[in-house]
């Protein structure tokens, strides 16, 4: 396969891979999402992983079919990257995409939620054994060495069951052998330590070495000692010639010339034979020391491989198993019934071509979670043929069946952020990850058409988003509709017309749909497989915050809460003219239900 086949990488990435690491091993860089190995040729880390989710998930990136859709993914990985045990596992969640087919996401959920289990039942002491191998093997760069160092550790540490299992049947006395031999070489080098009889060798040759570099003051100390006759000389040199080096007296005396004609001649003739006998000896041992530890090695190799293989992959599993436990995330149920695969008596009895579902219960926004804890309000939601059975207290009854929902309410009243909830869920879901609710169901989809707020009455930004969410509901594939106030980008009256063909056109193709909207009122009649929900404000407490229950109640049209509002205005006007200003205003919302509204607050002006 050409690189330039690969997504993102034109002539001058493919001259930059192949320059670096040559053709095959870019390949096998992409091939196994090796968001370093593509970094350290020199592309951008960004870069890098835009065109590995390509090329190791092209299909599941293609769900994504809105840039708010692409931007809620990349907020859900950089969320899970901050429980990453290792870079190189926070390198993979990066490059975990939408995957195509349920197969696969139920086997990613199997072995993440083991190692979530798993995790979760490891006594303190052994998470910090655990965390503490992983630190060691990222300060050494993830090399085949540090991953043999953490996988002695794991199983030092005991951890050898569930997601630890890979190293379970990895003999210990094997890989402290590879470990021994890979601390020993450097590039096929062998490093000091390795072995005495190579370091006595160096330390001599490191010596003479000196001594040739300083021949002549070495000649003047001797001198300066007494010695004068040429045997006194030649003595008194071969005695500090021993004295700073383990060499031989034999070695020595063989090594000094007798021709010399002065003491110059014999001092540099001589340390130039020991420098070459030395480093002789030195590379003759080096070679035999590197042979052993090779060899040791070659028997090791398929230890080494899978100790590899095996660390790397509990980090990443490890990594996401603490993302789920960090927000108590629970498996997702798949809805996919036998119709999808050729069932006709349910098509002809329901009308549909298949079941599909969208539901949470319970269900936490991690953006919400990550910043406020446990503040934030779970809510209960479902769309299509769900199994909601219960809501909290004062909703009045369960979410109907149908797959199309506009969803009205209060200002700040958490309508946006339950899209954005069900976005979450959805996408990791189809991630294969446990999803942040007590229960929720999952029909996976072709397309997610995820539609934040756009305030712009520019006839190209209308143009645009409307190119962006009509073609998938076209396309024939399962569709989940996330629109967040498409009012916002046209002018009122426009924006209902086109906001109910939206509806229409996503009840028409069967599509699963949430539309946010203050226009409920405006879209009638909507078709009947589509219904209305709505979120309420309760009013202010005597902080004059609002109050608002951020859980939709069904069939039921929610109301902006103007008078909360202005009830607020009014209180904290600044000076008599501006609160004459708001008062204004509390007349035309209805002047009575401000008073109510602040009496309620146990407001009182000072006045």
């Amino acid at each position: 396969m050409r690189l330039e086949e690969y997504w993102g990488v034109g002539p001058k990435t493919r001259e930059t891979l192949v320059d670096e690491l040559g053709r095959e091993a870019a390949i096998r860089a992409i091939e196994s999402g090796d968001v370093r190995a593509l970094a350290d040729a020199g592309l951008a880390r960004g870069r890098a992983t835009r065109i590995l989710r390509r090329a190791t998930g092209g299909a599941g990136m293609d769900i994504l079919s809105t840039s708010d859709a692409r931007s809620a993914y990349k907020e859900l990985l950089d969320l899970a990257v901050e429980h990453a045990v290792t870079q190189r596992a926070a390198d993979r969640i990066r490059v975990l995409t939408p995957l195509d087919g349920r197969e696969a996401m139920e086997s990613r959920l199997d072995d993440v939620l083991a190692a979530r289990d798993a995790w979760a039942d490891l006594a303190e002491a052994d998470r910090t054994a655990v965390l503490e191998a992983y630190e060691r093997y990222d300060e050494r760069d993830g090399s085949e060495h540090a991953a043999v160092e953490a996988a002695l550790a794991l199983l030092e540490a005991g951890v050898d069951s569930g997601p630890f299992a890979a190293i379970a049947d990895l003999e210990a006395e094997t890989l402290a052998k590879a470990a021994e031999a890979l601390a020993a070489l450097d590039g096929g080098r062998v490093r000091d330590g390795a072995d005495a009889e190579l370091d006595r060798l160096r330390d001599d040759l490191g010596a003479i070495e000196d001594m040739d570099a300083n021949a002549l003051a070495l000649i003047d100390d001797l001198r300066s000692a007494g010695v004068h006759d040429a045997e006194g000389f030649r003595q008194s040199f071969e005695d500090h010639v021993l004295n700073e080096t383990d060499a031989t007296i034999d070695r020595v005396r063989d090594a000094m010339p007798t021709d010399a004609t002065d003491a110059t001649d014999f001092v540099g003739g001589t340390l130039r034979t020991l420098r070459s006998d030395l480093t002789e000896a030195v590379d003759e041992r080096e070679q035999a020391v590197a042979s052993d530890l090779e060899e040791t090695l070659e028997t090791a190799r398929d230890a080494i491989d899978r100790a590899v293989a095996a660390v790397d992959d509990i980090a990443l599993h490890l990594s996401l198993a603490r993302f789920a436990l960090e927000y108590d995330c629970t498996r997702p149920v798949f809805v996919e019934s036998e119709a999808r695969s050729g069932s006709e008596d349910e098509s002809a009895r329901t009308g549909r071509t298949d079941d599909a579902a969208v539901s949470v219960v319970n269900a936490r926004n991690l953006t919400l979670a990550a910043h406020d804890g446990e503040s934030v309000q779970p809510v209960t939601y479902g769309l299509g043929e769900h199994g909601v059975t219960s809501v909290p207290e004062g909703v009045g009854s369960v979410p109907g069946d149908q797959r199309v929902a506009v969803l009205t309410g209060a200002n700040s009243g958490g309508k946006t952020t339950l899209l954005e909830t069900l976005c979450q869920v959805v996408l990791l879901a189809t991630m294969g990850l446990p999803v942040p609710a007590d229960r929720a169901e999952v029909t996976p989809v072709d397309s997610l058409v995820f539609h934040r707020r756009h305030a712009s009455f520019n006839a190209g930004v209308l143009e645009s988003t409307l190119k962006s969410i009509v073609p998938p509901l076209s396309t024939g594939g399962r569709t989940l509709m996330l629109v967040d106030e498409f009012e916002a980008i046209t002018e009122p009256g426009s924006a209902a017309d086109l906001l109910h063909g939206l509806v229409t056109l996503s009840v028409d193709r069967e599509a699963l749909g949430v539309f946010v909207t203050h226009l409920a009122d405006d879209l009638e009649p909507l078709p009947p497989e589509a219904r209305v929900d709505g979120i309420f404000a309760e009013g202010l407490n005597p902080d004059l915050e609002l109050l608002v229950d951020y859980q939709p109640r069904f069939d039921t049209v929610g109301r902006s809460t103007p008078e909360f509002i202005v009830s607020r205005l009014v209180a904290n006007a600044g000076d008599r003219s501006e609160r004459a200003g708001f008062e204004t205003l509390a007349e035309a919302v209805g002047d009575e239900v401000v008073q109510r509204t602040l009496a309620d607050a146990r407001w009182t002006t000072g006045e």
